[in-house]
Parts: C-alpha cells; sequence; structure tokens
C-alpha cells in the first residue's frame, strides 16, 4: 500500500462542512473590509522568498522545498503567501499604479519542517497585504479582521499577540545593545544563533 508522504494530511467529507465554513467565513469579512481575493501560484523562482523573506531566516535557510526545473531554474514551493503577493503586485502596473490596494489570499503552503500535532509540511493558510498606505489604520485593520473571523467562526477562548520591532529612531540603538550583548556570549550560542548575530541580531530573540 502507498502511503501519504509524511507531513501531509487528508481530508475526508466528514470534516469538509467545518473547513468551509471557516474559509467562507474569512471570506465574507474579507469582502466586508473591501479586500479582493488574489490566486498567486503554488511555485515561484527561490529568489522571491529569499530576497522577501531575507536569506538568514529558518523558513529559506532549513524549510523551503526547492528544485530545478529542466531548464536549470531554482523553483521553490511557496512557504508563505506574503512573498508571493508582493511579487504578483509589484509585476503587474494595473494594480501597483493604484493609491490603495487590498488583497486577501488562501491555499496551501508547504515547509520542509519536522512533522509535529498542529505543524505539517502541507498546510493551508489565510492571509491578507495592503498597498500603497503607511497608515497606522491599517495595522488596525488587519487585526480587526483576525478578530471578526474569529468571532464568525464562533470561536471564543483566544488571545490576540502583538508585537514591535521599534521605530525609526529606537531600532537602530536596540540593536547595537543587543548585538553588543550576545558578542560577549557569542561561544556560549549554537552555530546557527552565531550566524543570525552577524548576520541579523534580531533573529536572535525568535
Amino acid at each position: 500500500m502507498i502511503a501519504k508522504p509524511p507531513g501531509t494530511e487528508d481530508i475526508f467529507p466528514d470534516n469538509i462542512e467545518r473547513w468551509n465554513r471557516i474559509i467562507n467565513a474569512a471570506r465574507d469579512i474579507f469582502k466586508i473590509y473591501n479586500f479582493r481575493e488574489i490566486i498567486v501560484p503554488m511555485m515561484e523562482y527561490t529568489e522571491v522568498f529569499s530576497r522577501g523573506l531575507g536569506d538568514t531566516t529558518d523558513i529559506v535557510s532549513k524549510e523551503m522545498f526547492t528544485f530545478e526545473d529542466r531548464g536549470g531554474r531554482s523553483l521553490t514551493l511557496r512557504p508563505e503567501g506574503t512573498a508571493s503577493v508582493v511579487r504578483a503586485y509589484s509585476e503587474n502596473g494595473d494594480y501597483n499604479r493604484l493609491n490603495t490596494v487590498k488583497f486577501f489570499y488562501t491555499g496551501p503552503m508547504f515547509r520542509a519542517e519536522r512533522p509535529q500535532k498542529g505543524r505539517l509540511r502541507q498546510f493551508n493558510q489565510l492571509g491578507a497585504e495592503t498597498f500603497g498606505s503607511g497608515d497606522a489604520y491599517h495595522d488596525y485593520e488587519i487585526i480587526s479582521m483576525i478578530a471578526a473571523i474569529t468571532g464568525k467562526c464562533n470561536i471564543k477562548n483566544y488571545s490576540i499577540l502583538l508585537n514591535s520591532i521599534g521605530c525609526e529612531k529606537c531600532r537602530d540603538p536596540y540593536l547595537a545593545d543587543l548585538k553588543k550583548y550576545y558578542l560577549e556570549r557569542e561561544q556560549e550560542l549554537c552555530k546557527d544563533c552565531q550566524t543570525r548575530l552577524h548576520k541579523n541580531t534580531l533573529r536572535l530573540l525568535d
């Protein structure tokens, strides 16, 4: 008998109704907030992710399914949606000339990590992106949509956690202090963290 690959799952009819309820709830909320659906390829040139996510991230350095096509070009199954949506927006002049553009997406993503409960190599993700405005209102809008989708799915026992990497004025001094702190303790770090220390110090806090 041929089994499914590790880290993948079959979704049988018993769970399809629950699956569709979540996806449809998200679509309804996205449309209320005037987000329009975009469908991007499940594979991209590897550079889309290495440039968009950074080559020091675990996703790029350890978790991508990457292969060469017959022409010798490096392709990667998408590990997340943002980089692909940014590439599509940048490439398509009909959209990137508009003042503000709001997209949402849903679909399978792929990460070559150790399968465990709640973490698969093929998983489904939904997300939303706003282009053309630096107004902080759009950050609130994303948070508000998360709460609305959760409520529409009748999920009550949850918390929304917010994080920040600081403003333009405070970030550089903070990073300098952080790097100084860890440089004094470099020999205590694992090899991955030693690399992060010199390439992207903030990732030591991941």
